[in-house]
């Protein structure tokens, strides 16, 4: 689990995995999502605003240390979300 490597504890993993199987939150974290495109997900600010947004449609307060964990995270897996092998990628990480 290369989300561990970034100091990102399994436990706010499995929750976040629990919350996102209602599928009212799922819908919403799609919309937030939607048109995000690869140089987003490398941008630090934007990143830090989804991070931000989705924490709150989950209704997950995250502190400042965790945050900038999940930030680390998603700008080191150059995730391109047009790119079906990333998408797998990321998908077997956390299934």
């Amino acid at each position: 689990m290369s989300y561990t490597k970034y100091g990102i504890r399994p436990d706010l993993v499995e929750r976040v995995k629990v919350k996102m199987k209602n599928p009212v939150i799922k819908d919403r974290v799609k919309m937030l999502i939607d048109g995000v495109t690869k140089y987003d997900l490398q941008d630090r600010l934007k990143v830090r605003k989804l991070v931000r947004a989705a924490a709150g449609v989950l209704q997950e307060p995250l502190t400042e240390l965790q945050e900038e964990q999940l930030i680390s995270f998603v700008l080191g897996q150059k995730i391109d979300p047009k790119n079906t092998l990333h998408l797998i990628k990321l998908w077997a990480m956390f299934r």
